[in-house]
């Protein structure tokens, strides 16, 4: 079910548009001032959003847009901007409207459902987002990678997550509680670098228990330590009291013998780039890959910063 934020007056969506929306399965959610439409998508961001020109006032519309292209966990929200006809002949500033469509008042409920759906299917075509966690996938990852590297005279940290025995925990818990935790790890890492790194950054899902964060490189220590905090805050709520007293379980490892295993824990090994230190992703995730192979032995939830010279 998809969820739509409708930001406007009262007259901008006819009772036959909410109507048709219900019936066809749309949460819709009706906010008639920006604090409102703000704090929802700060706090719940949406599907979609339909806002109409004029929002709220002056520059109500185009405040509301720059927050939700800012919102880490979902930035790729389809947005329409519900105009006037006689608007239509003032040539807008794209880049303040980034928007994806433009919807004509009165809107007739079928050319709504239409672009609605048009909009989603154009979302899944274009863009990579996990299925599960919806976070940017590998293709954005890649592209966000590149885009630190391509940043002269700027330092970046690439931040390589990994959950700590996450195949034995799903043997012993199931792949439904194995979502939960990886939603949740999602979740942990998305509201840190909001809260301590928002400028500039970018979240991703690689896939499975594997996540990327990027932040500049000042914030790098401080964001891997309270991700690792908030971590260690949560994750006995998803482990059996059981296995919290005994501080391990027992599971199979991968060639299927009986083997002792520590708790759930977060590994993140962390590149920095900058002063041409590399030039392709690929560098990256192979560093990134020898500091991980290192910091996984150590005992619980720790982070690792690469400071060699190279």
């Amino acid at each position: 079910m998809s969820r739509l934020l409708i930001a406007g007056s009262d007259s901008l969506l006819l009772p036959e548009c909410r109507v048709l929306l219900d019936a066809k399965g749309y949460k819709v959610k009706f906010c008639q001032s920006l604090q409102t439409a703000l704090a929802q998508v700060l706090e719940d961001p949406p599907d979609l959003l339909l806002t109409e020109k004029g929002f709220s006032g002056k520059n109500g519309d185009i405040e509301l847009i720059r927050a939700v292209k800012a919102c880490l966990q979902k930035a790729n929200i389809p947005i329409f901007l519900a105009i006037f006809p006689e608007e239509l002949g003032v040539e807008l500033d794209w880049t303040l409207y980034a928007v994806d469509d433009l919807l004509v008042r009165p809107i007739a409920p079928e050319m709504l459902l239409t672009r609605i759906r048009l909009a989603e299917c154009r979302m899944i075509r274009a863009f990579d987002n996990n299925p599960l966690s919806r976070l940017p996938g590998n293709t954005s990852i890649i592209r966000a990678i590149q885009g630190v590297l391509a940043a002269e005279g700027e330092e970046y940290a690439v931040c390589y997550v990994d959950i700590d025995n996450f195949k034995p925990y799903n043997d012993r818990y199931g792949f439904s509680r194995g979502d939960e935790v990886i939603l949740m790890v999602a979740r942990v890492i998305v509201n840190v670098v909001d809260e301590l790194a928002r400028q500039g950054s970018f979240v991703g899902h690689i896939g499975g228990d594997d996540f990327v964060f990027i932040v500049r490189r000042e914030h790098a220590e401080s964001v891997c330590r309270k991700i690792l905090d908030n971590f260690d805050l949560v994750r006995n709520m998803f482990l059996s009291a059981e296995d919290i007293a005994a501080g391990a379980f027992i599971g199979r490892d991968r060639q299927e013998r009986e083997t002792r295993f520590a708790l759930l824990s977060l590994s993140i090994a962390v590149v920095i780039t900058g002063t041409g230190r590399y030039r392709h992703y690929g560098e990256v995730s192979s560093v990134a890959s020898q500091i991980k192979h290192y910091v996984k032995k150590l005992e619980g939830s720790n982070f690792l910063i690469d400071r060699r010279d190279r």
